[in-house]
């Protein structure tokens, strides 16, 4: 099944959506606005019922088929924007200074606003469909927050699928693989404390930005020398501060960043190597250093049978050669992650075509990218009833 007729000529309505959400970006849970653009659309599309605030500010829609009673899966999408000023100059560009949608999420919500109007129309389907737009998928765990909230419990829902754009690849194409994806995200702060004093006179001080630095270089050891090499981690030192003054020695330095990894013994272990070294190399040269650990996403891991439903979906929509069933995992993170810890399912890669990357200033979603994504969703979600019903 290539792409439908019907979502074709949906096209050019979908691609106003997607642009009028784009120049209302908003951030994690305050995604007021755009969630009540997707209410008023699903009521629109005549969707059987409509839930608003779950996980706060998430919106759930359910489609009931025509064929009769069966289970339920869901079909998520998220809303939220990120904190960046946008600098593409297009004519649907941000209207809020600071915010945009620099990640796709105006185009995710498009899409999946096009699949529930198609799929409340025709309705060729048994059992239900919920389609379900979540906030906070930057950093504050909507998803988890509608997991919480007992949307799976609520809604029967047996299995949910998602979808991400990916800029570099070529529109019409479509990626994914069964187990790890992506990464978990948790994020480290350490503050090495020691003595301070003249820049001049160094013997008399414990000198913290040196202490800060030699733990900084002795954390890449634990992805070069603890993990195992056909395993994954990355220990990255992002944020670094010490002092206020050239020639004077600070009582005190700090650093932090994150780890990512694809599995949660690898996880574990990283964790726990960097407090080891973080501690004895300050202890070693007579400092104390404090370390702090938030816990973040955890690894986004897809189910076997979800994902050669997903990939044979794409298939039916773009050709099978225009798919690859084993994409290598990426390391950044999604939270999309506590759905798939909830409940089986599949998440998937859309192509994006040559655009500038995800969390750039100059990244906008490729409109042309549309027909595709709806089409896949319908097919995915009409094709997988048809089997669970059979």
């Amino acid at each position: 099944m290539p792409i439908l007729n019907r979502v074709s000529e949906m096209h050019a309505e979908i691609t106003a959506w997607r642009r009028e959400l784009h120049q209302m970006p908003e951030l994690m849970f305050d995604v007021v606005r755009t969630a009540g653009f997707v209410e008023a659309k699903l009521a629109e599309f005549g969707v059987d019922e409509v839930v608003k605030g779950l996980g706060r500010t998430g919106v759930v829609g359910i489609i009931r088929g025509h064929r009769g009673d069966g289970p339920t899966i869901g079909l998520r999408a998220d809303m939220d924007a990120l904190p960046i000023t946008e600098k593409t100059g297009k004519a649907w560009a941000s209207g809020t200074a600071g915010k945009m949608h620099a990640c796709g999420h105006d185009g995710h919500t498009a899409m999946l606003l096009g699949a529930a109007k198609y799929l409340a129309e025709t309705r060729n389907f048994a059992g239900s469909i919920a389609v379900i737009f979540q906030p906070a998928e930057e950093g504050g765990g909507g998803g988890r927050e509608m997991v919480k909230d007992g949307m799976m419990e609520r809604f029967a829902i047996s299995e949910v699928y998602g979808m991400h754009n990916l800029p570099g690849l070529d529109i019409g194409k479509f990626a994914s693989r069964p187990g790890p994806i992506m990464a978990s995200t948790d994020e480290f702060r350490v503050i090495v404390k020691g003595r301070g004093g003249h820049a001049a006179m160094p013997h008399l001080t414990v000198d913290p930005v040196m202490i800060a630095a030699q733990i900084i270089t002795s954390l890449q050891t634990i992805a070069s020398r603890n993990v195992d090499p056909l395993q994954s981690s990355v220990v990255s030192v992002t944020i670094l501060k010490a002092g206020d003054a050239s020639n004077v020695i600070p009582n005190e330095a700090s650093f932090a960043g994150t780890i990512r990894t694809l599995n949660d013994a690898m996880r574990e272990l990283s964790k726990t190597r960097l407090r080891e070294i973080s501690e004895g190399v300050a202890a070693a040269m007579g400092a104390e250093a404090t370390v702090s650990i938030h816990t973040g996403y955890p690894v986004t891991s897809n189910h076997g049978e979800q994902t050669g439903v997903a990939l044979l979906a794409a298939g039916d929509v773009a050709g099978l050669a225009n798919v690859d069933p084993d994409v290598n995992p990426m390391m950044g993170g999604e939270d999309f992650s506590y759905m798939l810890h909830a409940r089986p399912g599949n998440f998937i890669f859309i192509g994006n075509g040559d655009t500038a990357a995800l969390h750039n200033a100059d990244y906008d979603f490729n409109d042309d990218v549309i027909p595709h994504g709806v089409s896949y969703w319908v097919r995915l979600a009409e094709q997988r009833l048809a089997s669970l019903a059979a």
